[in-house]
């Protein structure tokens, strides 16, 4: 299993858009992804150039339903 990489908010927004997330919203900071025929929303929040924390990554990719790996390709 690879570890996770340190990215931006925006960067890992777009590798959701690959997966077939798409933005339904913005609530202040938080950007809410949804997948049509998904149970689950994501809330990635978007401080600018800062880097998203890893553990928060970790869980919004296994709440997609993705590997670490297959996230990364998607990079």
């Amino acid at each position: 299993m690879a570890d996770v990489p340190a990215i931006s908010a925006s960067k890992a927004i777009k590798a959701f858009g690959k997966a077939g997330f798409s933005l339904v919203r913005q609530r202040g900071s938080h950007c809410i992804l949804k997948k049509d025929g998904h149970r689950f929303i994501l809330s990635i929040p978007d401080h600018g150039n800062k880097s998203l924390g890893l553990g928060l990554l970790r869980s919004q990719i296994a709440a997609a339903g993705l590997s670490v790996d297959e996230f990364i390709s998607l990079l």
